[in-house]
């Protein structure tokens, strides 16, 4: 598999970043991926949100539509992904250091919002002194803080792509991840201030979320039993420990709880005149994705966000893959993208 060529680096404000329930985290580190180089112009820019759980190395997660001639195409475009604010993956979230205590921040991180994230990116754009984005893209919470940059950064936003996420974060989602949260704090070391705080509930929390991201169909074929008289150690059972044991290598407890919490808090219209409203101020060509089998954020939440931005084009994507194919419908996704957008 040819990786694109990338830079890795951090970008520090030297100021407080002042979140919106009026908390702040002083000085933050912004981690971010940037493949491609920026022209003269600085407007050959394309802005990639990466969802909740990933990291700012997109042609890892996105590497079907990294390439010479593709829709991320590191020759034509200076390309830049941002770590997620409270993600594990480099920017401040709850593994930083309280320089006070010495001690991992955990559970005592600020409560920030998908607003707040969204800002936080701007900083590094402006640190670029990008002029304008050529494309922003982005799928379930990157979709969400891609709404979020679109409506800041108005006419700056040439073309904008998103994929299987809302307006607003919606009942049914919130209750998933209440769910969530309720499992994770049911593990009693979750307050602890270590790297291994909460992998109990962790692991528990990635069992509670799985199946929403796939479908009852895709579960039907790829963890069929072939020994029909079979009555323990089930396919689907083990795939679910698997999951499990694989997230908590990767990730951790104390950042997803704080994830989970501030995707919550997703809402393009508050404190903005509602949510009609402040879509019709997105002035992006855009193209929104939907995906049929897609449980977790139906497609009706993609077809009200094409209705009400105004010039916006719906596509729906035929899947097994329900939620997570955004991840993997690759050569559907860059259709519909260049219908819509000449890149």
């Amino acid at each position: 598999m040819t990786r694109a060529v990338y830079n890795y680096s951090f970008f520090n404000l030297d100021a407080p970043f002042i979140l919106e329930s009026g908390e702040q985290i002083s000085e933050p580190t912004i981690a971010y991926h940037t493949y491609g180089t920026l022209n003269e112009n600085r407007d050959n820019v394309i802005l990639i949100c990466h969802a909740l759980t990933a990291n700012s190395d997109a042609d890892d997660w996105w590497h079907g539509l990294f390439g010479k001639g593709d829709i991320f195409d590191w020759d034509k475009y200076f390309i830049i992904c941002t770590n997620n604010l409270g993600s594990p993956y480099g920017t401040s979230s709850p593994k930083q250091v309280d320089n006070k205590s010495n001690e991992k921040m955990g559970m005592d991180f600020p409560f920030y919002t998908i607003r707040d994230t969204a800002k936080l990116q701007l900083h590094l754009l402006d640190h670029f002194k990008i002029s304008k984005i050529k494309l922003l893209i982005g799928g379930s919470c990157g979709g969400n803080i891609s709404q979020e940059i679109a409506y800041e950064w108005g006419d700056k936003i040439e073309n904008l792509a998103l994929l299987c996420c809302s307006a607003m974060e919606t009942p049914w989602v919130i209750a998933i991840h209440e769910s969530q949260r309720i499992t994770l704090s049911s593990d009693p070391t979750l307050n602890d201030k270590t790297a291994s705080a909460g992998q109990a509930g962790l692991k528990a929390c990635r069992a509670v979320a799985m199946p929403f991201y796939r479908t009852h169909s895709n579960f039907k074929l790829s963890q069929k039993e072939l020994e029909t008289n079979k009555v323990k150690d089930f396919r689907a059972a083990s795939y679910i420990q698997y999951q499990g044991d694989k997230f908590v290598k990767r990730f951790d407890a104390h950042c997803y709880f704080k994830l989970l919490s501030a995707l919550d808090t997703h809402n393009i219209g508050r404190d903005r005149g509602g949510i009609e409203k402040a879509l019709s101020k997105i002035t992006a060509n855009t193209v929104v994705i939907g995906f049929n089998s897609d449980i977790l954020i139906p497609k009706i939440e993609q077809q009200f966000l094409a209705k009400h931005i105004p010039n916006s084009d719906y596509v729906e994507i035929k899947t097994l893959f329900g939620h997570d194919a955004f991840l993997i419908e690759h050569d559907d996704i860059r259709k519909a993208i260049r219908n819509k957008i000449s890149i």
